[in-house]
């Protein structure tokens, strides 16, 4: 190794060989002009065993072993020296020191008073707060002047989310995003997914799009939701007037869904829907007073489905239960997200992204899109644990409500 004025020692443990993280350990050293040397390797003897490894990593500047050490620990990566983490307090609200520590979502610990906390309501783009003993992640916007806040990288470790050796079946999907996988193959999986989430207590969650309504998918979604199987249901504004359309009119921009013909006057149809609704005072009003009869609104209310609406700049009305204030709209889709085990996607990009960054690694992801860029933006933006299906939404439900009423399913 050639010899730098400034080094520091960090250990890494986990499945780092054949999750291929080893490579990109190295491989980040590297690509800031830093060196390392090994000092201790020790390979896991069995598929189960961890490998560990201890490396000094040296760089000919103190600003790049800085660098170096920040993207180091993302990957697992944490310095051997122990030491508390170091805590700044915010000079003014929604401001931290500019050395902060900025989060990702895998599973974070970090280190006070001599020991390990774990960071609590782990996502990713957030800060971490200690706070009467613990560790919290908070929104940069959320911050207040005086609270302690975790800089720099000493006394934090990320623990990688290490590749499954197949346990699902699903290495076939997780490699690539392609759209020449059988639809049915990949659609059985994500059912026995759902399935053993339901078996053991979990919570599911939807994000959808008004896709989901003009491909005809709105029937089979009101299976889902009458067998069980949505817990939240997060969209946009979109969503519940497009559905309320075709409750009331039998179309989805004008459009009828069951002849696929553009109805005369149909354009005013979602604008109709959306007056229906303002003047019954909302969706559950309008289910309450008859109004609004069928749907997957209906449904939702029906059946208690903890449901949350964000609006846009471009929503029309919009109805009475959509949330304009933006802040709002994501405090109210983090709290509906709390205990969920699996979430599916539904053709909505800025909504799965949004609910993407609010997801610790460990929680599943299932992306459904015609578009495989959608798919793919999804793990680029780091929401690595999405398993990306490019297929037609209204399609792929069709087929998941048939795999989830075979018997060895719905047991």
């Amino acid at each position: 190794m050639v010899e730098h004025a400034h080094s520091e020692v960090v250990e890494a443990e986990g499945h780092l060989i054949d999750s291929q993280l080893l490579n990109v350990i190295f491989d980040t050293v590297i690509k800031w002009d830093a060196s390392f040397e090994v000092l201790h390797f020790t390979i896991g003897r069995t598929n189960d065993e961890p490998s560990s490894i201890s490396m000094r990593i040296a760089s000919p500047t103190e600003e790049g072993l800085k660098r170096v050490l920040e993207e180091l620990v993302p990957l697992g990566c944490q310095i051997a020296r122990q030491t508390d983490a170091l805590l700044r307090r915010a000079d003014r609200n929604g401001c931290v020191a500019d050395d902060f520590y900025s989060t990702t979502n895998l599973k974070t610990l970090v280190r006070h008073g001599g020991r390990w906390l774990e960071v609590e309501r782990q996502r990713m783009d957030s800060v971490i707060v200690i706070e009467n003993g613990r560790a919290l992640c908070r929104k940069l916007r959320d911050v207040r002047v005086g609270d302690p806040v975790v800089c720099g990288v000493e006394g934090v470790r990320a623990v990688p989310e290490f590749q499954e050796r197949d346990r699902l079946g699903f290495a076939f999907m997780t490699n690539e995003i392609s759209s020449e996988r059988r639809v049915e193959v990949a659609v059985s999986r994500i059912a026995a997914m759902m399935a053993d989430v339901k078996r053991t207590g979990g919570k599911i969650a939807f994000v959808a799009g008004p896709v989901l309504v003009h491909t005809g998918g709105g029937a089979h979604f009101q299976d889902l939701i009458r067998s069980g199987y949505v817990d939240v249901l997060l969209a946009g504004n979109a969503l519940a007037v497009h559905d309320v359309e075709h409750a009331m009119f039998g179309t989805s921009l004008g459009v009828d869904l069951e002849t696929g013909k553009a109805i005369h006057g149909g354009h005013r149809h979602h604008m109709r829907a959306i007056n229906t609704v303002c003047r019954a005072g909302g969706l559950a009003q309008a289910v309450e007073q008859g109004v609004l009869a069928s749907g997957i609104m209906y449904e939702c209310i029906r059946h208690k489905v903890n449901y949350v609406l964000a609006g846009s700049i471009r929503d029309d009305g919009p109805i009475p239960d959509t949330i304009m204030d933006l802040k709002a709209a994501q405090d109210q889709y983090a709290a509906a997200l709390v205990d969920v085990k699996l979430v599916i996607v539904l053709s909505t990009m800025l909504h799965g992204i949004g609910v993407g960054n609010m997801l610790p690694a460990w929680v599943r992801m299932v992306c459904v899109d015609i578009n495989p860029a959608v798919v793919t933006k999804l793990a680029d933006r780091g929401s690595s644990q999405t398993i990306g299906l490019v297929t037609d939404v209204g399609l792929f439900l069709h087929r998941l409500v048939q795999n989830l009423q075979e018997p060895a399913l719905s047991s």
